[in-house]
């Protein structure tokens, strides 16, 4: 079939790539036992990790949603790409040359569709083209306005900062000598499509590439320099399929490190900002693209700081950092500030980090700080952030004459709704006792506000919480087949044979050292169980493993690299061609997390598993015999039955000597 890529080519790519660095790049793992990761899903809102990485067996599972795969799939579902594109991907990280079926062209160029490689090489070109007007005399004036703005020129060549010529056309013929054509220029949102046909987007001004998470160029923010430019001050990249501007933060690819390793986000305003921050020292600095910070930043902030906690819940610890991480925003201090932080609040009762604002005096934005005071500046405005809650409580209160008895009523009036939508009740206690102490009153008093205005929530809120228990609900039931299936490993012996099919899938090397191959099938009782090992062994049993090691030995790849490998195309190997619930319960064992998670013991473990259902096979083969014996009235049957008793009895005993 014409652009398939050729499967050798995928194999090589699955191979190459490990499966826990292409995760990382998006969400922040952390150890859950030997060979195991756990971290958030990206998936579906979670308030505890249920989202599984197995590296060695190279699949990744979410107990919670049900997704899983491998590394491909995992970027073809977070990216929303196909899997050729998913592929193409994987491979440009590993420097994988990509072949296809089709004599090396890829369909969906022939038929001009514009692919996200495609897109994002389109970008990568602009980008350059405008690092290349940055030098030219007409970027000049460019260049001196980020001067007064203190960077220097290795800190714009860091950044890829560039200049958008002031003409019609010439990225638009630059990309089309590129080979690039007009429908994948469109699509990448670089030129605006007139009556007179196509034009570049982006003219005349300062252009900030915008890379997603992984560092790929994905858009750009370009701030306006001419005084006849009629545009916004700031214009972006318009919505395509590689730029969500709700879902992009500036600066992310950067911040990524820092943010996962201190369990901080800085949240700012601009580009500049951004730039200002990371040189101040506050490298867990992002910023938005011209949008507000909402429920899709929220969850790319919480599955980077690992927030684990309950909406709202801001457990503190000795340090004063909370469990769940910190977010601090920074707002200018005027009316518009002030309106951002609310919105912010608004957002931060869904994750459980302790959120902060940081406002500078004189309401000087972080890039003007470092301008006007320095570095040591801007790292003691982010030190001395003040918490949300707090911080909206006194924006409201700011403006009323709380020296008499009507201002504090109406400061009391238009409080007690924020302190009664603090989810935590023991914050909401506090700030209750706050509230009193800023408006002057009794806190008697201001509890019965605030307890008034928590009725008056939760009736205005009755429908949408029904709305909402109802979908969780269904996103319950349609998680409680994987529930049911490991609730049934409660039983011993059903948990032994689950024990033993995980060995098998995630380490067949040990499981062929301990012998599985020679196993009946009937050595699993449950049936999900016996089609599992059944569709192993269908597919040539783990010593397959084995064998697929040596072949890449002997192609020249090193060792850990061939274990690896080995590992990801066995476990692909075995559920190829599986029926749906046997693939899937092939997906849960590859990555679910297993008992011994000391290496030193892991061949104990193997081998005391393996005999476990050896033991427990002939236990029940005995039981069944006896139950035969009681029901047979036949004399002659029962000497037969009675003399293969005694048969299992001994293989029982001596197997039990040899175990010892």
């Amino acid at each position: 079939m014409a652009g398939l890529i050729k499967r050798e080519i995928i194999e090589e790519v699955r191979d190459r790539t490990r499966i826990e660095d292409v995760i990382s790049e998006y969400i922040t793992l952390k150890s859950a036992g030997t060979g195991s990761l756990k971290g958030l899903c990206p998936f579906h809102d979670e308030k505890t990790p249920s989202f599984n990485v197995r590296p060695h067996v190279g699949r990744w599972h979410c107990f919670g949603c049900g997704e899983g795969g491998d590394a491909i799939s995992f970027v073809e579902k977070i990216e929303h790409i196909s899997f050729v594109e998913a592929v193409e991907l994987l491979a440009r990280k590993s420097g994988i040359h990509v072949e296809y079926e089709d004599n090396g062209v890829q369909s969906s160029r022939n038929q001009g569709e514009p692919t996200r490689a495609r897109l994002i090489d389109a970008n990568r070109v602009a980008e350059e083209f405008y690092i290349r007007n940055l030098l030219t005399p007409e970027g000049r004036a460019a260049k001196e306005l980020l001067y007064e703005r203190g960077f220097d020129d290795s800190v714009i060549a860091s950044y890829r900062i560039g200049y958008s010529p002031n003409t019609w056309d010439s990225l638009l013929k630059e990309l089309r000598k590129r080979g690039f054509t007009e429908k994948e220029i469109l699509a990448a949102g670089l030129v605006t499509q007139g009556t007179r046909g196509a034009y570049d987007r982006f003219r005349g001004r300062i252009m900030w590439p915008i890379h997603s998470i992984t560092g790929d160029p994905i858009g750009f923010g370009a701030r306006r320099m001419r005084d006849d430019d009629d545009g916004p001050k700031y214009l972006n990249t318009p919505e395509t399929s590689i730029y969500k501007k709700s879902q992009v933060l500036y600066g992310l690819d950067r911040a990524k490190k820092a943010i996962s390793t201190d369990r901080k986000i800085v949240v700012v305003e601009g580009y500049t900002d951004v730039m200002a921050a990371h040189l101040a020292g506050v490298p867990h600095a992002v910023a938005t693209c011209g949008t507000a910070f909402g429920h899709e930043h929220v969850k790319i902030a919480r599955r980077l700081l690992r927030d684990t906690q309950a909406p709202g819940s801001g457990v503190m610890l000795h340090t004063g950092q909370s469990m769940g991480g910190e977010v601090i925003f920074t707002f200018d201090g005027d009316a518009a500030g002030q309106k951002a932080a609310i919105r912010a609040f608004q957002e931060d009762q869904n994750f459980g980090a302790q959120t902060f604002v940081a406002i500078s005096p004189g309401g000087l934005d972080p890039c003007e700080v470092r301008m006007k005071y320095g570095d040591a500046a801007v790292l003691e405005i982010i030190s001395s952030r003040e918490p949300l809650f707090a911080f909206v409580i006194r924006s409201l209160l700011k403006d009323l004459p709380l020296e008499n008895a009507e201002g504090r009523a109406a400061g009391l009036r238009a409080a007690s709704p924020i302190v009664a939508s603090i989810k935590d009740r023991v914050l909401r206690h506090e700030y209750t006792r706050e509230l009193s102490g800023w408006l002057g009153m009794d806190e008697t008093s201001v509890q019965l506000s605030v307890h008034e205005a928590a009725k008056a929530l939760n009736a205005q809120t009755l429908a949408i919480t029904a709305t909402t228990e109802d979908r969780e609900e269904e996103e319950h039931s349609t998680a409680e087949p994987i529930l049911k299936e490991r609730d049934l490993i409660r039983d011993p012996i059903e948990k032994v044979e689950r024990a033993a099919l995980e060995i098998m899938v995630q380490l067949p090397r040990m499981a062929q050292e301990a012998n599985v191959q020679s196993l009946p099938s009937q050595s699993f009782t449950l049936p999900i169980h016996r089609y599992v090992f059944d569709t192993i062994q269908g597919a040539g049993g783990v010593g397959i493993f084995q064998n697929y090691i040596h072949q890449l030995l002997d192609q020249g790849v090193d060792e850990e690299q061939a274990q690896m490998g080995a590992t990801t195309w066995y476990v692909n190997k075995i559920m190829d061609g599986a029926p749906d619930d046997v693939k899937s319960a092939i997906a849960h064992l590859a990555v679910e997390p297993i008992a011994e998670d000391r290496a030193s013991d892991m061949w104990r473990y193997v081998r005391g598993v393996m005999m476990s259902l050896v033991r427990h096979g002939f236990m029940r083969q005995i039981a069944d015999l006896r139950s035969e014996m009681q029901r047979c009235n036949d004399s002659e049957q029962q000497s037969v039955l009675f003399a293969r008793l005694i048969e299992l009895e001994n293989q029982r005993r001596l197997f039990d000597e040899t175990d010892t």
